[in-house]
C-alpha cells in the first residue's frame, strides 16, 4: 500500500522575537530627532529649542526618580507593570503625561478554552497521572471484586449467577470464567488470582477437555483458546513479557489450548466445504452443523487470529491451513460493497439470506479483516486488507446516518438487503467499530506519529474521523439514560421515520430524542464494545475525553451492578432508576470489559497496540514477523 500525501499540512509560524523588543526611551527620542523632517525647522528656532530642552530635562528627572522602573521586555513586562501600579506614580503621570509607550506587540494567543487545555496538560501532568493512577486502582478492585464472589460460589463453572451465589454451565462446561478472566489478571498483577485460575486449569481443565459434551466453536476458541494462548505468552512462553511469577508453567496453557484446538478441528475437517460446522461434542471428537443448518457469518470467520497464532507456537501449520480457507473462500463470494448477509451455509458454502448488518452474527467478521492483516502482514494477505477496505466504504455508503433533530452519526441496517428498506437500528455490539476504525488507520500507532511521518491516506484521515463520531454515539447510547448504562440495541430517529418507543430516561440529555428504546432492548449485559473503543481511541488520539467518558461508564457499573455478595450482574432495564436486575456476570466482564477498563487508564507500554492485537474476546496476541518466527 503506497503513502500518499495528506490532504493539508500544519506549519508552525515562527516569531522573531526582535520585531517584538523595546527600544529605550532615549533611543526613541534620538531617532525621531535625526529622522524628523521638521528637525531643520526645530532646531533653528528659538521656541523650539526651548521645547526640546524642556522635554529633554523631563525625561531625565523620570529616569532619575525612577531608575528601577524600566525594564527590557526580557526582565519581565508583567511583574514591571505590576511594580509601576504598586508605585503608583509612574504609570499614573506617564498616563497623563501621554507618552507611555505601548506594551510590545505579542504573538497571537489561544482561545480561552485552547488556553485552559493547553495550560491544564502543561501544569497538571502530574494530576492528570494520579487520576488515572487512582481510577486503575479502582477497575482493579472492581476486578477483585467480581473475582472473588466467582471463585466463592461458582468456580469451575462457566459463569457466576450473582444474586443466586450459584454458578452456571452456560458454554459447555470449560470454566470459562477462569480462562476468560485469567490475562486480565496477569495484565494487572494480581499474582493470587492468576495463580488460583492457572492451579485450577493445570489440574482440572485437561478433564473438563477429554470429557465434556458439546461446545460451540466459536464461542470456545474466542474464550478458551484465545485465553490460554495470551496466558501462555503473558506468562514468558516463547519469552514473552513474563507479566508475573506465580502460576504453573507457561508450556501448561499451550498444551491445553493444543488439546482444545485438536478437537475443534473437527468442525473444519468434517464439513464438506470451507465453512465449519457450528457445534463440536469435545469427547467424541465429532461436529455438527447448528440447528437449521446455517453458521453465523461472524462466528466461522472470527477464529484465525487463535488458530494462527497456535501454528506458530507448535510449528504445525493445521490451524492456520485450516481457518484461513474460511477467508480465503469467502474472497471470492459475492457481496455488495464488501457487506455480506449474516448467514452462510456449510453445506453450500454460499451466504444464505440478505441481512446486512454490523452488530449480531455480523460484527467480527469485518473486524478480524483487519486484524489477521495486523497480525501477519509480512505473509501475502493483502486481500484481507483490501476486504476491509472495500467494506468500510460499503459501511459509510449504505448504512451511516445521522440522527434528528441533533446529528448523531450512527450506523444503520439493511434486514432485506441492500436496495431494501433502511432500518435505524444500531446494536451495542456495533460499537465495536469505532475501536477498529481507529487501528485500521494508524496501525496501532498514534495520530500524531502517523500524521507527522506522513502515513495517513486522506481514506485513513475520514474513517479515523468516523470512528471518533460513532465513539461519541456509543457513549451517548449511555448517556441518554436514567442509570448511564447503555442498551443492548438502540434505535435513531431519523428524518421521514415514524420509530416510536420511550426515551432513555435521562430528561437532561441533549440526544434524549435522537435516541429510541424499545421495551425489549432495555437490558445491560455489562458489554465490552464501547469502552474497547474508547480504549483504542485513546492510546491512538490521546484525547482525555475517552478516558473521562470511559470513567463515567465505569462508575455507572460500579453504582448499579455491583453486588455487595461478590461479583456483578446484568440489568433487565437500564432506563428506571433503580433498574431492574438479571442474575448473570458474562464472562466477558471480567475478561473485555474490566480489562479495556484497566488498560484505558493505563500508559501506552502496557500491551502497546503496535505490538499487539487483541481477540474479540479482548486476549492479546503479539504481532507476528518473520524474525519472531526465526
Amino acid at each position: 500500500m503506497s503513502n500518499k500525501s495528506l490532504p493539508y499540512s500544519t506549519k508552525d509560524l515562527h516569531y522573531d522575537n526582535a520585531k517584538f523588543r523595546p527600544r529605550s526611551i532615549t533611543k526613541v527620542i534620538s531617532h525621531n530627532l535625526i529622522t524628523n523632517n521638521m528637525k531643520r525647522d526645530c532646531m533653528t528656532c528659538s521656541t523650539g529649542k526651548f521645547l526640546i530642552l524642556l522635554l529633554i530635562c523631563g525625561m531625565a528627572f523620570l529616569v532619575l526618580s525612577h531608575p528601577s522602573s524600566i525594564h527590557s521586555v526580557s526582565d519581565g513586562l508583567t511583574e514591571d507593570i505590576g511594580d509601576l501600579k504598586g508605585n503608583g506614580s509612574l504609570l499614573e503621570n506617564s498616563k497623563r503625561l501621554g507618552f507611555w509607550r505601548k506594551p510590545p506587540r505579542l504573538p497571537p494567543r489561544l482561545t480561552p478554552d485552547k488556553l485552559n487545555n493547553k495550560s491544564k496538560f502543561i501544569h497538571s501532568s502530574e494530576k492528570l497521572d494520579t487520576t488515572a493512577s487512582f481510577r486503575q486502582q479502582e477497575v482493579k478492585k472492581a476486578f477483585v471484586h467480581a473475582w472473588s464472589g466467582y471463585k466463592q460460589f461458582a468456580m469451575g463453572y462457566d459463569e457466576l449467577m450473582p444474586l443466586s451465589k450459584t454458578g452456571v454451565d452456560g458454554l459447555g462446561g470449560l470454566g470459562a470464567t477462569v480462562v476468560d478472566a485469567l490475562d486480565t489478571a496477569m495484565i494487572m498483577g494480581l499474582d493470587d488470582v492468576v495463580f488460583e485460575a492457572g492451579s485450577w486449569i493445570e489440574t482440572q481443565l485437561p478433564d473438563r477437555i477429554n470429557e465434556k459434551g458439546q461446545v460451540n466453536l466459536f464461542e470456545t476458541t474466542i474464550r478458551v483458546v484465545g485465553g490460554l494462548l495470551s496466558a501462555y505468552h503473558l506468562s514468558g512462553g516463547e519469552e514473552g513479557k513474563n507479566l508475573y511469577t506465580k502460576g504453573p508453567r507457561p508450556i501448561v496453557y499451550l498444551e491445553n489450548a493444543r488439546n482444545l484446538a485438536d478437537r475443534l478441528l473437527t468442525a473444519f475437517t468434517a464439513s464438506p466445504t470451507a465453512i465449519p460446522y457450528s457445534d463440536v461434542v469435545l469427547r467424541d471428537i465429532k461436529a455438527y452443523p447448528a440447528p437449521g443448518g446455517l453458521s453465523s457469518t461472524s462466528e466461522v470467520s472470527t477464529l484465525q487470529l487463535e488458530f494462527n497464532y497456535l501454528s506458530d507456537l507448535t510449528g504445525d501449520p493445521k490451524y492456520g491451513l485450516e481457518s484461513m480457507k474460511v477467508l480465503e473462500h469467502m474472497k471470492n463470494l459475492p457481496k455488495v460493497e464488501g457487506l455480506v448477509p449474516i448467514y452462510i451455509s456449510p453445506s453450500s458454502g454460499e451466504f444464505s439470506g440478505s441481512n446486512i448488518r454490523l452488530g449480531s452474527r455480523g460484527d467480527s467478521y469485518y473486524e478480524y479483516l483487519i486484524k489477521v492483516w495486523l497480525q501477519h502482514r509480512d505473509r501475502n494477505y493483502t486481500y484481507l486488507y483490501d476486504m476491509y477496505a472495500e467494506a468500510i466504504k460499503g459501511v459509510k455508503h449504505l448504512l451511516v446516518q445521522k440522527s434528528t433533530p441533533n446529528g448523531l452519526v450512527f450506523v444503520g441496517e439493511l434486514p432485506s438487503g441492500y436496495g431494501a428498506e433502511f432500518s435505524p437500528k444500531m446494536d451495542h455490539l456495533v460499537c465495536f467499530l469505532p475501536g477498529t476504525l481507529a487501528l485500521g488507520a494508524t496501525k496501532g500507532i498514534t495520530k500524531e506519529k502517523a500524521m507527522r511521518e506522513n502515513l495517513l491516506t486522506f481514506e485513513d484521515i475520514e474513517n479515523l474521523k468516523l470512528a471518533e463520531e460513532l465513539a461519541k454515539t456509543c457513549f451517548e447510547m449511555y448517556s441518554v439514560t436514567a442509570t448511564g448504562l447503555a442498551p443492548e440495541i438502540a434505535y435513531f430517529s431519523v428524518k421521514g421515520d415514524s420509530e416510536e418507543g420511550s426515551d432513555g430516561g435521562n430528561k437532561s440529555s441533549k440526544y434524549l430524542h435522537d435516541i429510541i428504546i424499545h421495551p425489549a432492548d432495555r437490558h445491560n449485559l455489562l458489554r465490552p464494545e464501547t469502552v474497547e473503543s474508547l480504549f483504542v481511541l485513546y492510546r491512538i488520539t490521546e484525547d482525555q475525553k475517552y478516558r473521562e467518558w470511559g470513567w463515567e461508564i465505569f462508575e455507572a457499573f460500579e453504582k448499579y451492578t455491583k453486588v455487595d455478595s461478590g461479583g456483578y450482574t446484568s440489568l433487565d432495564d437500564v432506563t428506571v432508576v433503580p433498574p431492574r436486575r438479571r442474575d448473570k456476570m458474562e464472562t466477558f466482564f471480567l475478561g473485555e470489559t474490566l480489562k479495556y477498563l484497566y488498560l484505558l487508564f493505563s500508559d501506552n507500554k502496557t500491551i502497546p497496540l503496535d505490538e499487539f492485537v487483541f481477540n474479540t474476546e479482548a486476549h492479546p496476541l503479539p504481532i507476528r514477523s518473520n524474525a519472531k518466527r526465526e
